[in-house]
């Protein structure tokens, strides 16, 4: 990484003055690989918080190599959607495609006609591997009784071992019998859930499940290089730090397969001091309840499938697949009796209702069975599987979406993955998907071309923690490609680039999602988050503008439309994509509903961003033109023009910046000058066609008299 960084920091000094990130021009700042499909989002904001700027590209705009500055494309702007205003930002806009850009390096955007610039984004083969590695560590520095020191924490983001004080989590009390030293219980490890440091039993169910795919999904991009105190033991470090919330949930559980809800203070203001290991209130352990034991059967019977794969972990799956069937022996009362626990949490431990909802708890189940029965094979489970997969709500009212996208991964994992299972089962789930494809695809997820910024998702998205169902779509969209649930899949693989491109800045905001990434060359990201050692007021509460600013790669819970607090815009009263602030102020501000991460968050975009990671490799980056190059002389010229470093014969049209043709000449030879003494001063473009083949080349022409 200190080579990349490095780079940007040459970069952004030799860059002239006018290329500072414009606010119109959205990329993905990390950038793109060199086959992949790149589009520029071009904006012009007319409702919202923005609505007194106003900006109207060129017909042609440049892509500019960073180190020299020399343009490798000019080409054409299209208007989206008949220059409509997108509803879920407020803007109207443009798309610029230079997908044809595919030589590794360093480039930008630039409108040559407003003097307008993107920030420098790369070209490589594998641009997102240190983004990947950057949100990972995010369950490092969220982790539960563990020093955070170097070489493993950053300079500025080191802590001393937090809650092992007197009372605290190796020594955890109940909370309903606070006295008594007899019910003292070792709860020590897990991540802190979100922005504070209790610690959530039911929570763990979609994060959980969601970093086990990534791992599944793509293994090859995950290393054992992470820097944390696991890394180059020789197991995967996403697999190790799943470990570490594995460990915490088995303590959870009591011999009979009873679980405790949750862990904590009792006062929510007991959770805001900073750094962690300032803390010492007492910690205290929460009542048993079904949604805990179902939750904890359903992890750890996937996390055994997986772990099992592992030379080294065959004994630590017995235990989780022992724990996991014991757990759900445990629940089997309540869902024969369909009485689910609901109502475990009061609030005696602050904040965060844990509590599961009976229909929750039965998709729980389901997904416990799914995974029981391949660890396993019993049959058992099999039959409760088949008995209530049904009333799973993408089966029982043919949503599929982001909404409850873990049972959704389980129902595919079974219908397109699972060996002996039942084919009318499987044909049941396989239609009901497909139906939802074929007949509801706008209402559920849309084509690209719906949003201005290429990653349509519903309204209802834009909520509390609204990007996790946001990466959820692409993920949706990247297993209909992977099973091939349709004839023809481009499409679906293109909507999941996209979605990672929304979180890489191509959003209204331009913003990345992640917290401070500029090292990682980010030039717009969250600064600050809402999270109780990162706090308002701290060394750490700005990225900017403090000493220490918050730890790279935390995802922010992002737009939420349904902001409590009507005095603040924004967030409040602003198109869906526009109700963010960056700021990380206390109650009465409430920003914990903008800016808080939390572990399900960042799962859904570790999976998403997973797909886009190929195995770590070094990729050379040349910023220097080929030899290939395109050469006008003079430049700027006079009277007459001569090219080179074309083949010939050639066609040649001549653009003005407003894309308009203002010169045509065919069949011009290697030796043949061209008279210019027509146009007048200014900039233009040549555009020469090969006649033979077709290919063309793209050179900026600049005439002064």
């Amino acid at each position: 990484m200190k080579y990349s960084l490095t780079i940007f920091i040459v970069l952004a000094f030799t860059l002239p003055s006018f290329a500072q990130p414009s606010p119109f021009i959205q990329v993905d700042q990390f950038g793109y690989k060199p086959l992949a499909e790149k589009v520029a989002v071009l904006s012009n904001p007319i409702i919202g918080f923005n609505s007194n700027l106003s900006y109207q590209p060129p017909a042609m705009m440049e892509v500019r190599r960073a180190v020299t500055n020399e343009t490798v494309l000019v080409g054409d702007v299209n208007l989206w959607n008949g220059g409509a205003v997108h509803n879920q930002s407020g803007d109207m806009g443009w798309w610029f495609d230079f997908s044809c850009v595919q030589d590794p390096g360093h480039y930008y955007i630039y409108d040559p006609l407003n003097n307008e610039s993107s920030g420098i984004f790369r070209i490589a083969e594998n641009p997102y591997i240190d983004v990947l590695k950057a949100a990972g560590r995010m369950y490092f520095y969220n982790r539960c009784n563990d020093e955070k020191a170097l070489p493993f924490a950053g300079e500025k983001w080191q802590d001393g071992m937090n809650f092992l004080h007197p009372l605290q989590d190796a020594n955890c009390r109940y909370v309903y019998d606070k006295t008594n030293a007899a019910l003292e219980k070792d709860l020590r490890g897990g991540w802190f859930d979100a922005g504070d440091y209790n610690k959530y039993v039911s929570f763990t169910f979609a994060p959980l499940h969601d970093l086990l795919f990534a791992y599944e999904e793509n293994p090859q991009a995950f290393g054992d290089d992470w820097n944390i105190p696991e890394s180059k033991n020789g197991f995967p470090d996403i697999i190790d730090e799943v470990k570490w919330e594995l460990d915490w949930l088995m303590r959870m559980t009591n011999a009979d397969g009873s679980a405790h809800n949750k862990m904590g203070s009792v006062a929510y203001d007991q959770n805001a001091l900073s750094p962690p290991s300032a803390n010492t209130d007492p910690r205290y352990y929460g009542p048993t309840c079904s949604s805990a034991s179902i939750t904890i059967a359903s992890v750890l019977s996937h996390a055994a499938v997986v772990f099992k794969k592992f030379k080294g972990l065959e004994g630590y799956a017995v235990q989780l697949q022992q724990t996991a069937e014991t757990c759900f022996n445990y629940c089997l009362p309540f869902y024969l009796n369909n009485n689910w626990e609901t109502n475990c949490d009061d609030g005696s431990i602050n904040s965060g209702d844990c509590d599961e909802s009976v229909q929750n708890q039965l998709e729980i189940f389901i997904t416990a069975c799914v995974y029981l029965y391949e660890l396993t094979g019993d049959e058992t489970y099999h039959d409760y599987f088949k008995a209530n997969y049904l009333k799973s709500r993408p089966m029982s009212n043919s949503y599929w979406s982001g909404d409850y996208p873990t049972i959704q991964d389980a129902l595919i994992r079974y219908a397109w993955k699972l060996q002996n299972t039942d084919k009318n089962v499987q044909l049941d789930i396989q239609s009901d998907l497909k139906e939802a494809i074929a007949n509801n695809w706008n209402d559920f997820f849309g084509w690209n071309d719906l949003d201005l910024y290429r990653a349509f998702v519903p309204d209802w998205t834009f909520t509390w923690g609204g990007n996790k169902p946001n990466a959820c779509y692409g993920i949706l969209s990247f297993n209909i490609s992977r099973f091939k649930m349709v004839s023809d899949t481009s499409s679906f693989v293109k909507k999941g680039n996209e979605q990672l491109h929304y979180f890489h800045g191509v959003n209204p905001l331009g913003m990345v999602w992640l917290s401070n990434m500029y090292q990682y060359g980010a030039f717009r990201c969250a600064n600050q988050i809402y999270h109780s050692w990162f706090k308002d007021g701290s060394i750490y509460d700005h990225a900017l503008n403090s000493p220490n600013g918050p730890a790279p790669g935390f995802m922010v819970g992002g737009p939420n439309i349904y902001y409590s607090i009507t005095s603040i815009s924004p967030p409040a009263n602003q198109p869906a994509m526009k109700s963010y602030l960056d700021f990380n102020n206390d109650w009465p501000d409430n920003s914990w509903e903008i800016t808080e991460p939390s572990i399900y968050v960042q799962a859904t975009y570790i999976r998403l961003l997973a797909y886009h990671v190929t195995k770590d490799i070094t990729t050379k980056i040349t910023d220097q033109m080929t030899n290939t190059a395109f050469h006008i002389s003079p430049n700027p010229a006079n009277q007459r023009v001569a090219l080179s470093g074309i083949n010939f014969p050639a066609d040649i049209v001549i653009l003005d910046v407003h894309g308009r043709t203002v010169f045509e000449k065919s069949d011009i030879a290697a030796s043949e000058s061209m008279d210019i003494s027509k146009l007048n001063p200014g900039l233009y473009y040549i555009n020469a066609t090969n006649k033979q083949d077709g290919t063309v080349k793209t050179g900026k022409l600049s005439i002064d008299r």
